[in-house]
């Protein structure tokens, strides 16, 4: 039942974008690294109650303006309690069309430990994926020269 959820599109009534959530499991990590085998990409952790990730939106709202084409994923650490705001965050910074996960398991220590098992969960948690799926993982808030250089360096 909880799919339902994720499979009925949300709509901001002021730009029309439909945004779909996808559930995060155990299996979802492995399940995302195999969809973008020799693909670089960026996966965006973040949270409705953390302020340096709602800043985050802005940049991450640009750097998709600039390159459309690059891959970037965001991934909701929320529970899915927060699907009406988490969809309404993205809605509001333009990122609906992203790709995007919300955590789906109640127990998001298991969560965070199929992702990266020195990861404790401080947000906003970036990680840098280049083609070979050889990641960066970087905690704390970016600067726009941070995140182009960290983006320059994955996609040679």
């Amino acid at each position: 039942m909880l799919w339902l959820v994720f499979s009925m599109p949300f709509s901001n009534a002021a730009d029309g974008q439909e945004i779909q959530l996808q559930p995060f499991n155990a299996s979802s990590y492995q399940e995302i690294l195999a969809a973008n085998k020799e693909q670089a990409f960026v996966l965006v952790l973040w949270s409705t109650t953390c302020s340096s990730c709602l800043k985050d939106m802005d940049l991450l709202k640009n750097i998709h303006q600039e390159q459309p084409s690059f891959k970037i994923i965001t991934l909701s650490t929320d529970d899915l309690s927060e699907t009406d705001e988490i969809k309404t965050i993205l809605s509001q910074h333009e990122l609906g069309n992203l790709e995007n996960w919300v955590f789906a398991d109640p127990n998001s220590q298991k969560l965070r430990f199929q992702i990266d098992p020195k990861w404790y969960g401080e947000l906003p948690r970036t990680y840098f994926f280049d083609a070979q799926h050889q990641r960066t993982g970087v905690s704390g808030a970016f600067s726009r020269d941070k995140f182009l250089a960290m983006l320059q360096k994955i996609v040679k």
